[in-house]
């Protein structure tokens, strides 16, 4: 009787857990050590009260918006590791390749800021711009904490249909159009007078880095 023996591989997922109880612990400090902060970041969704306390540009660099930001970060950095391993090869137990994308998230956001923050100085637009930094970032960082929950049932669900996966990359496309839609919104007045510019930033910085990146990423290989 010949008998086979077959390699079991056993994906460690480890690293990932301990990510995510981090985060969790993060979002929890920041609730209870900003706890009327925090409240009205929850309800930024349903009302805008939230942009108008907490409208100074030194708000960028709070540890609140920081922190909750590098939240953001982890979400997204997730969200990308799960889609490449779910339509490529990429493999969804591996840290290295979690770290290779986050590394190239935050270098991609952090470099992406600075640029339009020396582009803002040269044209005198340092104020505007740092306003609607803020309010990017605080809407793009709610969406950050509100996909967290679904990028843990995705990442630790080995059975999803395809059709979930294209449900939630068109949901977070539509997030972001109602994020754009809400900063012109709340920016009208100041864009009424540089709605062509608006236009060609928006093509510039917010359409074309991510489609060079994207066709980075076909033609690199990882």
């Amino acid at each position: 009787m010949e008998i086979e023996l077959l390699l079991r591989e056993i994906e460690n997922k480890d690293w990932a857990t301990l990510i995510f109880v981090l985060v969790l612990g993060l979002i929890a400090y920041n609730r209870w050590i900003f706890t009327s902060q925090f409240s009205d970041f929850s309800k930024l969704i349903f009302s805008n009260k939230y942009i108008k306390i907490y409208r100074d540009p030194s708000q960028l660099s709070s540890w609140f918006t920081l922190s909750m930001a590098f939240v953001q970060f982890i979400t997204f950095s997730f969200i990308i590791h799960i889609f490449l391993s779910y339509f490529s090869t990429t493999n969804l137990a591996s840290f290295r390749q979690f770290a290779q994308i986050l590394n190239i998230v935050c270098f991609f956001i952090l470099s992406k800021y600075l640029i339009e923050k020396v582009i803002a100085i040269c044209f005198d637009l340092e104020e505007f711009i740092n306003q609607f930094h803020l309010v990017k970032v605080n809407y793009r960082t709610y969406l950050g904490l509100a996909m967290l929950p679904i990028t843990m049932i995705l990442f630790y669900n080995t059975t999803i249909s395809p059709y979930v996966m294209y449900l939630i990359l068109s949901l977070i496309v539509i997030a972001n159009v109602f994020i754009y839609s809400m900063i012109i919104k709340i920016h009208q007045k100041q864009l009424s007078s540089y709605f062509y510019y608006f236009i060609l930033y928006l093509c510039t910085f917010e359409i074309a880095p991510y489609y060079i990146l994207y066709k980075w990423y076909v033609n690199s290989g990882i």
